[in-house]
């Protein structure tokens, strides 16, 4: 519980830090780019637009419901939060390795760098968010339901999962680099153990508990329900807990592990 509440407070007190540099992530990955960071709103466009027409037009001819709801408002409120979701692991386990050779060489707080990269992850999500709602609103009628007051819970958990995740597979990346290339094939399983494409109720009950045990299946079902007006989170209460237990757990783990071998990062490149 030290090491956790220590690197929670390396987050809080370095707020300021964290925003700059992940604005600065941003700029300096588009530099060279003439469109410069409107590629940070051109490219989520492009991929929803690509599903849309493979998806909601192409395979399904623009029909065919999941639950009552057309099945490309179903994938698409299923992808808005994956994208996010993926990206931020993807690229905040490799935070660490990416920046210990220059961080090590200034007294730096570390556990920020998987964080620096969840939120210049953020900034697409924030815009693919704007468009799904542009889309289900004017193409779809879909009107807001008073579940969205939740939507706030849902990213607030995400937050913290890709949090407490990240930290954990940033340092065990620095130590196993084949982790990294494990992780790129693990989450392109986990795309398709999450209710992303599919209807999770076409499943007997006791895959579905199975499934279930997948921490992002929490996260997509919540937003997806927060979106289209379905549970209440405190409806299904043992989930709840089971997934901020886990969470939790996760953090606990990667907290630890990190704070006892961060002096030893540069040991390993």
């Amino acid at each position: 519980m030290i090491f956790m509440s220590q690197v929670i407070k390396e987050q809080i007190q370095n707020l300021n830090l964290i925003f700059r540099l992940s604005i600065y992530e941003i700029k300096s990955k588009y530099l060279l780019h003439y469109l410069g960071v409107f590629w940070e709103f051109l490219n989520p466009t492009i991929q929803l637009l690509v599903y849309w027409l493979v998806f909601g037009l192409g395979i399904r001819g623009g029909s065919g419901d999941i639950d009552g709801v057309p099945y490309f408002v179903w994938l698409l409120t299923g992808l808005t939060p994956w994208f996010f979701i993926n990206r931020s692991i993807n690229q905040g386990s490799n935070s660490v390795f990416r920046k210990i050779s220059l961080v090590s060489k200034m007294k730096f707080p570390v556990s920020v760098l998987p964080t620096i990269a969840i939120l210049s992850s953020g900034f697409i999500f924030i815009i693919m968010s704007i468009i799904m709602f542009i889309i289900l609103y004017f193409s779809y009628g879909i009107n807001v339901q008073i579940e969205l007051l939740q939507l706030p819970y849902y990213i607030f958990s995400m937050l913290v999962f890709l949090f407490a995740i990240t930290l954990l597979f940033s340092t065990i990346s620095v130590i196993v680099r084949d982790f990294q290339s494990l992780l790129q094939q693990g989450t392109r399983i986990l795309f398709y153990l999450s209710p992303i494409l599919w209807d999770p109720k076409a499943f007997p009950e006791f895959i579905q508990s199975i499934l279930k045990l997948n921490p992002i299946y929490y996260l997509v079902s919540g937003f997806r329900n927060s979106i289209l007006g379905r549970e209440w989170f405190f409806q299904d209460i043992m989930y709840t807990v089971y997934f901020w237990s886990l969470t939790l757990l996760i953090l606990l783990i990667g907290s630890t592990i990190h704070l006892k071998l961060k002096s030893r990062f540069v040991d390993y490149i």
